[in-house]
């Protein structure tokens, strides 16, 4: 087995998630690339590769528990630990790139809102606790799950604050029960050698949002990068500029 850490991605085909494991393998780790498309995530593992970093595709659909479950055995028989998660493949069910002009809560299809939560909670508590055995064998394994100021209930309550008028019901929503289920698992895992924390990368231009965000992947995965390495508590909720009230 590697002495070399291993770091899973997930969503690591693209964006905030690629970025974020160009960050991770620059330092020395080997991040395994977590996608759905085996065209897309191989693509993503060799261009990686090129520049020296040793990166493997996963594939792994956070919605599909039978995948989720054969990702976590792959890891297992190669690796034999995992030392950080990132949970970091996400959706928006709704327009997300005019944040000021949102569909109303009360006109946005409650189909909507099920599959958000579907990837951005659902999918995040599969894959934690498929991988959490293997991460309880690490001296020292970190969960960052990727979430959002959109999550933050204490600013949404704040009129003076820049998102209070971003009312994307699905996504926000989805971020905020996120931000939950990482505290829970942060009590749970407290007196373990598992950190659990939530980072938020900004608003980054992503396909996400129709690459309307004035920051760069490169950046938000900068935060995120850095809650993986020990930049956090655990049960955090940080951003760039430091803690997020939740």
């Amino acid at each position: 087995m590697t002495t070399a850490q291993i770091a899973l991605i997930t969503g690591a085909n693209k964006g905030i998630g690629f970025e974020t494991a160009r960050i991770l393998g620059s330092g020395g780790r080997t991040v395994l690339i977590g996608a759905r498309s085996e065209e897309l995530g191989e693509k993503a593992a060799a261009e990686l590769a090129g520049e020296g970093i040793d990166a493997r595709f996963v594939r792994i659909d956070v919605t599909d528990e039978a995948a989720v479950t054969a990702a976590a055995e792959l890891i297992g028989a190669e690796h034999g630990r995992l030392d950080i998660l990132v949970n970091n493949a996400g959706i928006t069910s709704t327009d997300a790139s005019d944040l000021g002009r949102s569909t109303p809560p009360s006109r946005t299809a409650v189909a909507q809102v099920r599959e958000t939560f579907e990837t951005n909670v659902f999918g995040f508590v599969a894959v934690t606790n498929a991988m959490l055995p293997l991460l309880r064998r690490s001296p020292a394994g970190r969960i960052v799950n990727v979430s959002s100021e959109l999550g933050s209930l204490t600013l949404h309550s704040d009129p003076s604050a820049p998102v209070h008028r971003v009312n994307l019901l699905p996504y926000n929503a989805s971020k905020s029960a996120l931000n939950a289920v990482t505290v829970a698992y942060a009590k749970e895992l407290a007196d373990t050698t598992v950190t659990v924390v939530a980072a938020a990368p900004g608003y980054c231009a992503t396909d996400l949002n129709g690459h309307t965000g004035p920051r760069t992947p490169a950046q938000g995965a900068a935060v995120i990068a850095a809650a993986a390495m020990g930049g956090a508590a655990n049960g955090a909720f940080v951003a760039e500029d430091g803690p997020v009230p939740w």
